[in-house]
């Protein structure tokens, strides 16, 4: 159990992204030692800057507290002196994708150093990893290229960096993203036995309430944080509990407006002295309305919505005949007889590292080579690290790209959707959170009518609002279909007409 110590406090802090992007107004909230924390907030809400103020603000990295952009507008960011932080974030750099294993875990190793842990030269590393692979439960070659590696096992390599910091404080960013259901289950039992402070952000309901003793909630409306005690369910029952409340306010409130303006009309027509009691009853009736709660919009649910499938196919549009697994770290080839014609619907399963993803690229690239998909076929790819996206384009061109013509009514319409706001439409892809980039890649689905899709873990970073609409837009999906997803409840809303399980 946490002790008394408060080793993490913000004080009415508020902190914004350049002029227009406000991400916190006066935010106040304490974490104590010892405590399991979760960091709750709709998608693009704040929650990985959080981490990044923390970490910034902690001194460490060589980095001062009131250098750089992440200067806060007012209020103060309270530390405990020496106190270590490691974050395990949502994925890898692209800068580090060409490391081998023994680079990117020395690189971590070296932050130890500064915190005056290590020496100056780390004379012998591979003890140290084979320690920390060991407790994510991956075994690698130390010369093995980190993008070598399934989206499952970096996130082992992910939190297996933090580790090896020896951290006082974890910071874990979706840790469950691409982890198979063995590696959910191994990170959930870390967490429970880890005796250190941990800070988690995750959609994973069941995984968070396992360890969770507290939840601090990211408003996006109102920029605040509130702070609740207990369990991860106990805690969103609470906020389900309030904003019942609150709508059943709003709905009380909205009708006696009504009344009030129909009154006023009546009163209105009547002329003479009446008219003064209908300005009263139209005023009351405005102050009602005024006094409506703005349900907060971490609540808010993408809208449901269709993929449409290509026009005029026929046949068959996927044959796959072979396929490469791999097995002790070396591929294996295997041969299959999978037939995929208009709406079907085919499953790919197999544990982290198997080849999955590879094989879904390949496919989606047409360099497989037991793979044929056929001709004329368009390929709709949505890739777990979202690298079919420019991310130096904005979301507006990012949707155009995919379009048959430029209909600014449909691509404004689809990006709402999507609560792709007006005011977001012209932000860089690269600017938004790992959940809004889905969202994007969704949005192009849907503009772009593909007659395969292909699904590479789509529920990754994703609100768990919005899963069932997803699921139910892929389960009436009419044209061909490839998913990958390690969510079980996510695949069982979907129709499955085939499976592929490359372990077999």
């Amino acid at each position: 159990m946490p002790n008394d110590e408060v080793i993490i406090r913000f004080d009415k802090v508020s902190f914004r992204f350049g002029h227009n992007k406000p991400i916190l107004d006066e935010v106040s909230f304490s974490v104590r030692r010892g405590s399991k924390i979760t960091l709750m907030g709709q998608n693009g809400a704040g929650k990985s800057t959080i981490f990044q103020l923390i970490t910034h603000h902690s001194g460490q990295n060589g980095l001062s507290a009131q250098a750089g952009a992440l200067k806060l507008e007012s209020g103060t960011i309270s530390i405990t002196p020496e106190l270590t932080i490691a974050i395990a974030r949502q994925v890898i750099s692209r800068d580090k994708l060409n490391l081998t294993v023994r680079e990117f875990f020395t690189a971590y190793a070296r932050l130890q150093r500064v915190e005056g842990k290590m020496p100056d030269k780390i004379y012998n590393i591979d003890p140290m990893i084979n320690s920390v692979l060991e407790v994510v439960n991956l075994h690698a070659p130390h010369d093995r290229i980190i993008k070598s590696f399934s989206g499952g096992q970096q996130a082992r390599l992910l939190l297996a960096s933090a580790l090896i910091q020896d951290p006082d404080l974890l910071l874990l960013d979706e840790p469950t993203n691409n982890l198979d259901k063995e590696g959910i289950a191994h990170l959930k039992q870390f967490v429970i036995d880890y005796k250190k402070t941990c800070i988690v952000i995750s959609h994973d309901a069941g995984f968070l309430n396992s360890f969770t003793q507290g939840v601090l909630y990211l408003d996006l409306r109102t920029r605040k944080v509130e702070q609740y005690q207990g369990n991860y369910f106990n805690v969103v029952a609470q906020i389900t509990a309030r904003i019942e409340k609150e709508n059943s306010e709003n709905a009380r409130l909205a009708k006696r407006a009504i009344e009030k303006k129909e009154k006023a009309n009546f009163f209105a027509m009547k002329g003479g002295r009446l008219r003064l009691l209908a300005k009263r009853m139209r005023d009351e009736a405005e102050e009602m309305e005024e006094a409506q709660i703005d349900v907060r919009k971490e609540d808010k649910t993408i809208r449901a919505f269709t993929i449409p499938a290509q026009e005029g196919m026929t046949g068959e549009i996927l044959k796959i005949s072979s396929y490469s697994m791999i097995k002790n770290h070396k591929p294996v080839k295997k041969k299959t007889d999978i037939l995929l014609k208009k709406n079907e619907h085919l499953l790919l399963t197999g544990p982290n590292g198997i080849g999955k993803s590879t094989l879904l690229e390949f496919l989606a690239l047409g360099t497989s080579p037991g793979g044929k998909i056929a001709s004329g076929i368009k390929v709709g790819y949505y890739r777990q690290d979202f690298s079919t996206l420019n991310f130096e384009d904005t979301v507006y061109n990012s949707l155009t790209s995919v379009m048959n013509g430029s209909d600014e009514e449909t691509l404004r319409s689809t990006a709402a959707g999507f609560l792709l706001t007006a005011d977001m439409v012209y932000s860089k892809i690269g600017s938004l959170s790992e959940g809004q980039k889905g969202l994007v890649a969704f949005a192009q689905l849907v503009l772009m009518k593909p007659g395969l899709l292909i699904l590479d873990e789509p529920t990754n970073h994703m609100n768990f609002r919005h899963l069932p609409v997803i699921a139910s837009a892929l389960d009436k999906y009419e044209g061909a279909m490839i998913l990958v997803s390690h969510v079980p409840e996510f695949v069982k809303q979907i129709r499955i007409d085939k499976v592929l399980d490359l372990n077999s």
